[in-house]
């Protein structure tokens, strides 16, 4: 099952003509995400890998009736319009799969699509993907690898690094574990969803048993998940390998918006809450399944 998304998920992509666009729409396609229309302004009545462009989201949910997620392709000075255009059409989830945005625009457009009643994942991020139904953004890559690193089961998956966020299922399969789904949740500064508003919809899950996290240091998401554990929100194993120990504090670490501050963000304040909480901590990434073995009974 999954969180998020699956095979009857509505999708759309801003921005479908574009060279990004045009490619991460045949892999999604190509792995059975339910496609129903991009958009690309002038460029209406034409179509890309099979899928209807129109000039705006309102035109194709006007089309399609309401849309779940969007996916946006576009420079990275235009995507607060292109975020907010899909807010405005009533799109629930928003996947802005673009780095580089001025963080005044990042907060307004945040601000502006929850006003709206919409979830934005990212910006910054690469997506997300339920193994064997959908994938919304281009994580995976393309048919082969994606087939190669996720495969379906019980854990859930999230980070902020897009490598690692296909690094983190292929430990997993290795170690005997599939995954549920798997969100790479942005490199921004700022983020319209983090790690710790994911942690109750894997909780709701029933197909989710645990989740592991490749966490870095910097910035206080990993915190904020033990936070939620400690208040009884999350209840299944959460175990966390963080990268970049070594770190002194005020040092910049992967990307640019992981910096470690003073009581907050270092591999140690990290570690502490998790445990506190009653979260597990890894040694090295191949120790997360040995974790979920014995924490599960597997």
């Amino acid at each position: 099952m999954g969180i998020l998304i699956d095979k009857n998920t509505k999708v759309i992509v801003q921005g479908i003509t574009g060279r990004e666009g045009s490619v991460r729409t045949t892999y999604m396609k190509e792995y059975g995400t339910r496609l129903v229309g991009g958009t690309s302004p002038g460029k209406a009545g034409t179509e890309v890998h099979g899928v209807r462009v129109f000039n705006t989201v309102k035109e194709i949910v006007r089309a399609e009736g309401e849309i779940d997620f969007s996916v946006i392709f576009v420079p990275g000075r235009v995507l607060k319009t292109a975020v907010m255009e899909a807010a405005d059409a009533g799109v629930k989830n928003i996947v802005p799969c673009v780095e580089g945005t001025p963080i005044h625009d990042i907060m307004e457009m945040i601000a502006y699509a929850r006003s709206k009643g919409s979830r934005v994942i990212g910006p910054g991020s690469i997506g997300i993907i339920t193994p064997g139904e959908a994938v919304v953004g281009w994580l995976g890559g393309n048919m082969e690898w994606a087939s190669q690193f996720f495969q379906r089961g019980s854990i859930g998956v999230f980070s902020r690094s897009g490598g690692q966020s296909g690094t983190i299922p292929w430990v997993l399969r290795e170690g005997g574990f599939g995954v549920s789904t798997v969100i790479h949740t942005g490199t921004e500064p700022v983020l319209g969803t983090s790690m710790a508003d994911l942690l109750p919809l894997f909780q709701e899950d029933p197909e989710t048993e645990g989740v592991a996290v490749y966490a870095e240091i910097g910035g206080s998401q990993e915190e904020e998940c033990a936070e939620v554990i400690a208040d009884g929100k999350f209840t299944k194993p959460f175990v966390i390998y963080v990268a970049g120990a070594w770190a002194p504090e005020g040092q910049r670490f992967s990307h640019a918006s992981n910096i470690v501050e003073r009581g907050r963000g270092s591999a140690k304040s990290k570690i502490e809450a998790v445990r506190r909480a009653g979260g597990f901590i890894a040694e090295t990434p191949t120790d997360i399944p040995v974790i979920l073995r014995e924490k599960l009974g597997h």
